[in-house]
């Protein structure tokens, strides 16, 4: 079988775990947990901070508390995203809005928010599907005429860049992803990255289970104690060790993706325009985080029989996402269920291939034959 993904050892990352252990500091916040966060700031030309989490998830929480949310207030979340894009902002005490996609990048629908703007919203968070920006210039616009605070969800698109600025430095807040799935991992972990610096004293609070720890190793106090809400939302530096070994490799990894990105979009496209198969979008002013290869198929039936067609020779192929809308907690905390009608439709006929790390030319060349040869 070729898995939908297979985790990677990319360079020296045994040897950096075990450099953090004799350095005596494996809990969170250490010497890689610096390096990391440093690195990526240059990587990102990032004039904001940035601090490493457990997840992603963690991180969106982390901003949702910043938020400091009152009872009624609401935040726009697309439907069409994993469950922590909403999940995190309801739990800390938000109303959730949901929008519609695009139907070409499958990103928020920009030219609907202000539809969904009420006296209470207070946020909007935009996820670049597929590591393909958000039409960051309208929504920037949109979020200074209403004073609203922009959530960059960029679990997919590290890397990616909007008009040149890297994704994840445009919003006021954005949080990254290094689960397994990604593109660079440490198997859980995330980051947020801090673009408004007003945020920048309380985030580091929140992150050291609402203490002002940070602020007595850096000396500004005598000691340190419960100030603000928070939780344990520190990476360890045993899993900094192994995601710098990855993240010191990020040319080379994103070099060998967008050549499988590529070899998928080249090898299939005459398939696709036969067979009214959709392929990704990528508008010119967007350079994509080569993060995934995804195809939305005539209807929800030819999907599914595709997907069974592929396991039966060998090949994991998987969907998603199920819209927040429609799901049981969806339904019963947003009243706007029923107007998120592109979320549905390509929610029935997405289909997402094979794409990790060290897929190897001929698994490539066997998933292309396999799927050219389907029978729609």
């Amino acid at each position: 079988m070729i898995p939908f993904n297979r985790p990677l050892i990319i360079g020296n990352e045994i040897s950096l775990i075990k450099d953090c252990i004799s350095r005596g500091w494996i809990s969170g916040r250490g010497h890689y947990t610096k390096e990391v966060e440093a690195l990526l700031k240059c990587q990102l030309n990032c004039t904001g901070n940035i601090l490493l989490t457990t997840s992603c998830t963690h991180s969106l929480e982390l901003s949702a508390i910043l938020l400091n949310l009152m009872p009624g207030d609401e935040v726009i979340v697309p439907s069409f995203t994993f469950v922590s894009s909403a999940l995190a902002f309801y739990m800390h005490g938000a109303n959730i809005v949901f929008s519609d996609i695009r139907k070409d990048t499958l990103n928020i629908d920009e030219s609907n928010l202000e539809n969904l703007i009420t006296c209470r919203t207070k946020a909007i968070v935009v996820v670049h599907y597929a590591g393909v920006a958000c039409e960051m210039d309208s929504i920037s616009k949109i979020s200074e005429k209403y004073g609203l605070t922009i959530i960059e969800d960029n679990a997919h698109g590290l890397y990616g860049k909007y008009k040149g600025a890297s994704l994840g430095t445009i919003g006021h807040m954005a949080t990254q992803s290094f689960h397994e799935t990604k593109n660079y991992t440490c198997g859980e972990g995330g980051a947020i990255i801090i673009n408004d610096s007003k945020y920048n004293n309380r985030a580091e609070i929140i992150l050291e289970k609402g203490t002002d720890r940070s602020n007595f190793f850096r000396g500004s106090v005598d000691k340190y104690s419960w100030v603000d809400k928070g939780s344990s939302y520190v990476m360890s530096d045993i899993l900094a060790a192994f995601l710098y070994g990855q993240i010191k490799k990020s040319k080379d990894i994103q070099k060998a993706r967008e050549n499988v990105w590529n070899y998928y979009y080249s090898e299939l496209t005459d398939w696709s325009v036969k067979n009214n198969i959709q392929l990704p979008y990528i508008p010119g002013f967007c350079q994509q985080g080569y993060h995934m290869f995804y195809m939305l198929m005539p209807n929800l039936q030819i999907r599914d029989r595709f997907i069974s067609y592929l396991k039966n020779n060998g090949i994991q192929a998987v969907f998603h996402y199920l819209p927040l809308h429609l799901s049981k907690m969806g339904i019963k905390i947003s009243e706007n269920s029923s107007i998120c009608l592109v979320s549905e439709n390509s929610s029935d006929r997405l289909v997402r291939l094979p794409f990790f790390n060290g897929i190897k030319t001929s698994e490539l060349e066997y998933i292309v034959e396999k799927i050219i040869n389907f029978q729609l």
